[in-house]
């Protein structure tokens, strides 16, 4: 591959008519220009210009290489530009995986920043299996693990430790009444994220440490967390439920927290992505975006190789 330098010293010199001017409008001696000019002949094996203390010429084949040249600097160029732009403004396609319950704080979110970038696009997988970043083309995926992802090759940024949290609807808690400790569960009608028939078990802790044990017999069951939603806000019973499946519902005051004290342990909510360094900006942009979505204080940064997890 030829130097780029050599070639910006050869257009040099042939839009100048000569060395000594092209040494003049480089602002370099004429001795340096001289030699990158023979040094690229060398390297070509090819008399591009015929020079001597009278005259300067430029060969036939010396007006070919200086047209190619050219062109390959306005594409160096043009590529510089580009990578401008890219580090300017977001822009491009941002895949975004995220598991069930998440995908609507994050679709909300996404309208505005769109609206910010018109450039940039972003498509979002919802699903609860794990994605592969690089063999999927994902650049950023949401986790929920009770351990940090340990590929090397991964960046992390945590959110925060998320739960699992008892809910239900204003109106059952108004129609049947709210249990005063787990203990009470089994006499509430409930719904159980299984495909198993027969009784679910519960375990449950509170901040003292304490657990629980609860089997109860699930009025309504089903292994998607939005159907279990819709049927806790629906008043089928009291549903156990990732808290960040339902931050949005309990907000909005359809669900209301049961037994606060107690709740599942689920994880650590995390994004991972492939690499920190050098982020294009729309990723850049999408990564804060959901951060902040799902935790407006998040600031943790973390790569797995540290984690020792």
């Amino acid at each position: 591959m030829r130097d780029l330098n050599d070639l910006s010293v050869f257009v040099a010199v042939v839009s100048n008519g000569g060395i000594s001017a092209a040494a003049r409008s480089l602002g370099a001696p004429k001795s340096k220009i001289s030699r990158r000019v023979a040094a690229l002949e060398d390297q070509l094996g090819l008399r591009l210009v015929e020079r001597t203390t009278r005259r300067f010429k430029v060969t036939e084949v010396g007006q070919d290489v200086y047209r190619h040249a050219r062109a390959a600097l306005a594409e160096a160029e043009a590529i510089d530009e580009m990578a401008s732009r890219q580090k300017a403004e977001p822009q491009g396609l941002v895949r975004v995986s995220c598991p069930i319950g998440v995908e609507r704080m994050i679709g909300r979110a996404l309208p505005p920043l769109l609206a910010r970038h018109p450039q940039l696009r972003v498509q979002l997988v919802v699903t609860n299996r794990r994605v592969e970043l690089i063999d999927e083309n994902i650049d950023i995926a949401v986790r929920v693990r009770a351990k940090l992802d340990s590929d090397a090759d991964l960046q992390v940024k945590i959110i925060r430790q998320t739960d699992r949290v008892l809910v239900a609807s204003p109106a059952f808690i108004a129609a049947n009444g709210s249990p005063s400790s787990p203990a009470e569960l089994p006499s509430f009608a409930t719904i159980s994220q299984t495909d198993r028939p027969g009784p679910d078990r519960w375990t449950l802790s509170c901040d003292s440490g304490e657990e629980i044990d609860i089997v109860h017999e699930p009025r309504m069951s089903a292994t998607a967390f939005p159907v279990l939603r819709q049927a806790a806000i629906d008043g089928v019973g009291i549903a156990m439920l990732p808290e960040y499946a339902c931050l949005d519902y309990l907000e909005a005051g359809e669900l209301v927290r049961v037994l606060p004290a107690w709740s599942v342990p689920q994880g650590i909510l995390h994004l991972v992505f492939t690499s920190r360094r050098g982020l294009l900006p729309g990723v850049r942009a999408v990564i804060d975006l959901i951060a902040e979505v799902l935790h407006p204080r998040s600031e943790v940064w973390l790569h797995p190789a540290e984690s020792g997890m």
